[in-house]
């Protein structure tokens, strides 16, 4: 396995990590400036909850048109691209008196270009780090991640007890543009990996095959539907506690790190493949506890032990690139991104609505069942599953 060092010596791998280093901690203070602008203007968690992973609703739209372009466009040009557009779409939700509704339709824009990032990203990832070196590569994405909403939500916290949420979005655009400027420049201009054009029609066609086996079947479903749930929780910190969000935000990045650390790097391979179902199983656990309404210091306890759980990911991750041809690199991870986003942003709709008739602590209790519910599920088919093989891609995709 590539030591962390070694990454930054690989050509294009610095830029790209900057790049999506500026566009998290973008993310972490422009999220949290926007759920709680939303939050003052109305008082509601469903709208607070929705504002903030709102996005992600619009994931599903885009990975079913939008998805084969993660293996056909430039990704120099397309993430310079998505960072820009963000950049426009946050500035304009610093608007003053811009209606809620047109704030949730530029939510939703966003979600929609955002369904192409994340396979642009992690195919590019995977091109750039051959050789065994994604799982390294992507825990080190994933503990920077951890690392810029610590201190995103930590600086966001502070920054929005001395100055407007609108003030806060104009430094996340500003952010985001560092990122498109970064990525422009660091990244070199490499060819696509699949030709053809992108279209509706070849997004379904190669969603259809990756879909069409069941190993990997089961392994999206891992990597959406707990983790989804899970985020739920996540999605009324603001409205359980409106002025110590920020804490508990850090509290669960802080433990996301610790998670990535531990799977990515401490543990061989051969452990590391078992911990799946029990990583997935500590990731939503510790809600639990929150149907006891719990103080701010055992709210922020469990909401660190339970997000390293995410070093789950890592695990389906590896086995999804296992069962996948290269050439479909860039849509399989795209297809796991943009799922994972939704049932996030579904999730964190149904979390509010729960929240919005019962209390935030009830709400984080209920997804924190379903998500311990689904992953027993999905451990008992996966053990009922054939050994899985490696496919070949079809001659169309080439």
């Amino acid at each position: 396995m590539s030591s962390y060092r070694s990454l930054f010596r690989t050509p294009e791998f610095t830029p790209l990590f900057l790049g999506s280093a500026a566009q998290t901690a973008a993310q972490t203070v422009g999220g949290l400036a926007l759920a709680t602008l939303v939050f003052r203007a109305t008082g509601s968690p469903l709208l607070s909850a929705v504002s903030m992973f709102g996005p992600s609703l619009a994931q599903v739209l885009g990975a079913t048109v939008l998805l084969s372009g993660a293996d056909r466009l430039p990704p120099r040009t397309a993430l310079s691209a998505i960072a820009l557009a963000f950049a426009a779409g946050t500035a304009v939700q610093a608007l003053p008196g811009l209606p809620v509704g047109a704030v949730f339709a530029v939510v939703l824009v966003l979600g929609l270009v955002a369904s192409l990032g994340g396979g642009v990203r992690w195919g590019l990832l995977n091109e750039v780090l051959d050789n065994g070196g994604y799982l390294p590569g992507r825990s080190l994405f994933n503990m920077m991640s951890g690392l810029m909403q610590i201190a995103g939500f930590a600086t966001g916290g502070a920054l929005l007890a001395a100055l407007s949420p609108r003030v806060c979005l104009l430094l996340a655009a500003a952010l985001y543009l560092a990122a498109a400027l970064v990525l422009r420049l660091g990244l070199t201009a490499r060819r696509p990996r699949t030709a053809g054009r992108p279209s509706a029609a070849a997004t379904w066609r190669t969603n259809a095959l990756l879909w069409s086996s069941r190993p990997r079947r089961l392994t999206y479903l891992g990597l959406w539907l707990p983790n989804g749930l899970v985020v739920g929780c996540e999605s009324l910190y603001v409205s359980y506690a409106p002025h110590a969000a920020g804490t508990l935000f850090a509290c669960g990045a802080l433990g996301m790190f610790a998670g990535d650390v531990t799977v990515g790097r401490l543990l061989p391979p051969a452990v590391r493949r078992r911990l799946a179902t029990p990583l997935l199983l500590l990731l939503a656990t510790p809600y639990l506890v929150f149907c006891a309404h719990p103080p701010l210091p055992v709210a922020a306890v469990c909401a660190t032990v339970a997000s390293a759980g995410f070093g789950a990911s890592l695990v389906q991750q590896e086995r999804l690139m296992e069962l996948t041809p290269d050439e479909l690199a860039g849509q399989a991870l795209g297809l796991h991104s943009a799922g994972m986003l939704t049932l996030q942003g579904v999730s964190a709709t149904l979390a509010g609505a729960v929240a919005q008739l019962t209390s935030p602590a009830a709400g984080m209790t209920a997804l924190a069942a379903g998500s311990v519910c689904v992953t027993l599920a999905l451990a008992t088919a996966a053990r009922r599953s054939p050994r899985p093989r490696r496919e070949p891609a079809p001659a169309e995709a080439h």
